[in-house]
């Protein structure tokens, strides 16, 4: 057999002596160079949380916003599922909004990873356990980013430390993804896809790429979508840029040892990149990107189709979780709809330095080294011009892409989302950080590329002075960054100086992220909706709740005054209230119809507080007043499923009062006397959903506040009537509506609607049976909304009042309703079809092999 002949199973040639020396110190740094970029994250974010005295650090609390309202709940529940507590499971949520779909909340959520580890902490402390997943993931963030780096090119190990924790700690994640925790998963998924990139590109990890690309788009599909979109780019640059010679070549031979590829698989990498440059093996000239011909192209099709199949492959098999969270979407109710208004460039550059806080701007900063950086490497005349170019172009192209309609509409999915208009910006940070990498496979830049780099940047401070939202500490910590990375950079590279140098840019790095985290901690507490932390008082209305519960025999509401949007599951119980992107358009619809309030334009429905929806939902308690108040004995509350007389279902009006007994089948309340006063002895009602400000009747008061699009107040109690003659005050703001509750006539239309209710109640994670008194004929009525997936027995289920609903023939004794959220099905076979997929294109690849390897020689 020829030398140029390798047998079968033979092991790959050896990197010559100097690049394995060089592979074996990278080896030996890399676990360094991850955890020292891990350590400045955890440094800087709970070091600017600390300066700012806010959670778990100081008497200013967190919970602002969505953190209240979801992400908190959505993992406290999530701790009740892991540890068996919880009133459903993860297809059917019965404690909050009545009962809903859970998968798509799941999907939305709490998929991620890491928000199992909840489970770690007790269920008082789930405050504490999210900051610590949210400090944790922007830590693993900025491994990922730093192993990218050290795979991409060669470098100073403690460099890519330090801007691998640059690009966790910019701005997007410290002020806008650490109350948004879920979308940090983001911030970890665009170095992981630029790595699978990477696999493609030399055809490795057939296995693990797909598999890499299912996990983040399942952790969190939002933000997946855009690190996908920001990995494609990447992968188009690197292509690209990609020419013979040694500078790509040799720069990933050595990375690959480090990131545990064999010498032969760096080689095999060595080799793509020479034929995608379409050069020949010498180095190209000076500043020349070399030729691209069409052999080169058609590698760069072939690589990008790889691509693609790989990310089809493993969004293929993210499916299950990704269909019902798309449907869960279409069935929920509207949200704001609103037109991209592009921030001021101005402000854009503002955002691009630290300290700086808006909510409609995008948080661009990413330190200076990283600016400084990426400045420079437009000055320097070593590198290739196709590759300074390229990248440069490709920072600059995404931030264009941020202020265009058109491309503002491709990064968030074709749809402007409700709050920050610009959630895409991490990745413009992490191309950047790609970007300032890129310099370091050819050195470190010299002094006139510092120099051209500083004035760039000090062209863009100067270009945001203009702008309200730049502090003086911004100029002045800019200013500081600058000087500090400059001066590490032209120190010497060895001994104490490299000590220094190291020093200077570590502490550039840290203190700018952790100044920006101090002054975004104090900014969101103004700016931003706040709600009561976890505390004592939440501990012993929780406890309360517990000691009350008595589901499915009734409901125990966690009722008013709210905690956050989600109080079912933060607090238990169950309830009307509910929060999410999932609020289905049935419930909020039901609800208003039956004189719920809202907010977030009707997706934080909140708890109704009546005693005839009590009655219809079953609600046995209910937290009123300091404490729980439980259903009068002689008024037990009804059970889920009751079963109404032959008849048409009811069809709402304007007024909730005549919609309430259209649902009850009879009519309880009175309307008010001359001069809108009620009757002594009846409960006296108001509804004025567009009111704000006080109600009062006699010495009663309580407050409202409406007002549509963004909220509606729920129609409320003011009292029983005491005196005659005294009528309410009623605040002005639209349409307001009186009416006075007989409650012997709720009682006794209640006792009737028992005489026909089921006599037992089996609840399931995915639906229910109800045993029926015998005789029954009419319609079988589920205390549930009649959300998208439910089926029972018979065919589909039907709706009465915007309730669960099932004809009740002649000798049916049992109602059995099962619940599947739409897509689940056809996410269960794109899955299936995933894994046949990833099956035969490994097949092939293995095949294709051991063809192209030949057969095996005999032995002589």
């Amino acid at each position: 057999m020829s030398n140029a002949t390798r047998t079968r199973g033979s092991a790959p040639p050896a990197l010559a002596p100097a690049a394995a020396a060089r592979a074996a110190r990278l080896t030996a740094e890399g676990p360094r160079s991850l955890l020292l970029a891990a350590l400045l994250t955890v440094l800087a974010v709970c070091g600017g949380d600390a300066a700012a005295r806010v959670f778990p650090f100081g008497p200013r609390h967190r919970a602002v916003n969505d953190l209240a309202n979801q992400f908190v709940p959505f993992h406290a529940h999530l701790w009740d599922l892991l540890r068996g507590r919880a009133d459903g499971g993860l297809l059917l949520d019965w404690q909050a909004g009545w009962g809903t779909s859970f998968l798509p909340d799941y999907g939305t959520y709490v998929s991620s990873p890491f928000a199992p580890l909840v489970a770690l902490f007790p269920r008082g402390d789930i405050e504490y356990a999210v900051y610590g997943i949210t400090v944790l993931k922007t830590a693993v963030a900025a491994a990922a980013m730093t192993y990218l780096l050290r795979r991409l090119g060669p470098g100073t190990w403690w460099w890519a430390s330090a801007l691998g924790a640059s690009y966790a700690l910019c701005g997007w994640s410290l002020a806008e993804g650490t109350y948004n925790p879920m979308w940090l998963d983001g911030l970890i998924a665009f170095p992981l896809l630029c790595l699978v990139g990477e696999w493609v590109r030399e055809g490795r990890r057939p296995l693990l790429g797909p598999l890499v690309v299912a996990v983040c788009w399942v952790a969190n599909f939002y933000t997946a979508y855009m690190a996908t979109i920001g990995a494609a780019l990447v992968l188009l640059v690197r292509l690209l840029t990609a020419r013979a010679g040694t500078a790509d070549a040799a720069g990933d031979a050595a990375a690959g040892p480090a990131s545990g590829a064999g010498a032969g698989s760096a080689a095999g990498a060595a080799g793509e990149l020479s034929s995608a440059g379409g050069g020949g093996a010498g180095p190209a000239r000076r500043g020349d990107g070399g030729r691209f011909g069409t052999g080169a192209r058609l590698a760069v099709v072939r690589t990008l189709l790889r691509a693609g199949l790989t990310t089809g492959i493993g969004v293929a098999l993210a499916a299950p979780v990704l269909l019902p969270v798309f449907l869960g979407s279409r069935h929920a109710h509207p949200g704001l709809v609103r037109e991209f208004d592009p921030a001021p460039a101005t402000d854009v550059l503002a955002r691009l330095l630290p300290v700086t806080y808006s909510f409609s701007t995008p948080a661009a900063f990413v330190s200076t080294a990283v600016l400084l950086l990426v400045a420079a490497l437009l000055f320097r005349r070593e590198i290739p011009g196709r590759e300074r170019w390229l990248w440069a172009g490709l920072c600059a192209a995404v931030l264009a892409s941020m202020q265009w309609g058109p491309t503002h509409l491709l990064w968030h999915a074709f749809a402007t989302p409700n709050g920050s208009p610009y959630r895409q910006t991490f990745v413009l940070s992490g191309v950047l950080v790609l970007t300032a990498w890129t310099g370091f496979a050819h050195g470190r830049p010299g002094r006139r590329a510092l120099l051209g780099g500083a004035a760039v940047v000090a062209a863009l401070s100067l270009g945001s002075l203009p702008s309200s939202f730049l502090t003086p500490w911004a100029l002045l910590l800019t200013a500081a960054g600058l000087a500090a990375v400059a001066a590490a950079l032209l120190l010497p590279r060895r001994g104490r100086y490299g000590v220094l140098a190291a020093l200077l840019v570590v502490g550039t790095v840290v203190g700018q992220a952790a100044a920006t985290t101090a002054y975004a901690d104090r900014e969101r507490l103004v700016r931003l909706d706040d709600y009561p932390p976890w505390g004592t008082g939440q501990q012993r209305r929780a406890d309360a709740l517990a000691e009350a519960d008595g589901w499915p025999a009734y409901r125990t509401d966690p009722g008013l005054p709210r905690v956050a949007g989600n109080d079912p599951l933060l607090l238990g119980g169950q309830g009307a209230a509910y929060y999410s992107s999932h609020t289905p358009a049935v419930l909020t619809g039901t609800l208003t119809a039956l004189g719920g309030g809202w907010t977030s334009r009707g997706r934080n429905l909140l708890s109704l507080d009546n005693p005839v929806t009590d009655a219809l939902f079953g609600v046995g308690a209910r937290w009123r007043d300091g404490t729980v108040v439980r259903a009068e004995p002689s008024a037990p509350p009804l059970p889920l499923v009751t079963v109404r007389p032959p008849g048409p279902a009811p069809a709402y009006g304007r007024s909730p009062f005549r919609n309430q007994e259209l649902l009850l089948g009879a009519r309880v309340y009175e309307a008010p006397g001359a001069g809108g006063a009620c009757r002594v002895g009846t409960e006296v009602f108001l509804w004025a959903p567009d009111a704000t400000g006080p109600a009062r009747l006699g010495g009663y008061e309580t407050r409202l506040l409406g007002g549509r699009p963004k909220r509606l107040a729920a129609l409320t109690s003011l009292g029983v009537q005491q005196r005659e003659g005294t009528a309410p005050r009623v605040p002005p703001g639209g349409h307001a509506e009186i009416a006075c509750l007989d409650h012997d006539r709720l009682r006794a239309a209640v006792a009737g609607l028992r005489a026909r209710a089921a006599t037992r109640i089996d609840v399931r994670d995915d639906g229910l049976t109800a045993t029926l008194p015998p005789g029954m004929t009419g319609t079988a009525v589920v205390a549930a909304p009649r959300i998208a997936g439910w089926r029972c027995e018979g065919g589909k289920a039907g709706a009465y009042g915007g309730l669960l609903a099932v004809d009740v023939r002649p000798g049916t004794t049992t109602v059995s309703c099962r619940f599947r959220p739409p897509g689940l099905r056809a996410g269960q076979a794109a899955g299936a079809a995933g894994v046949l997929l990833l099956t035969a294109s490994l097949w092939l690849g293995a095949r294709g092999r051991r063809r192209a390897e030949g057969p095996v020689p005999l032995s002589r």
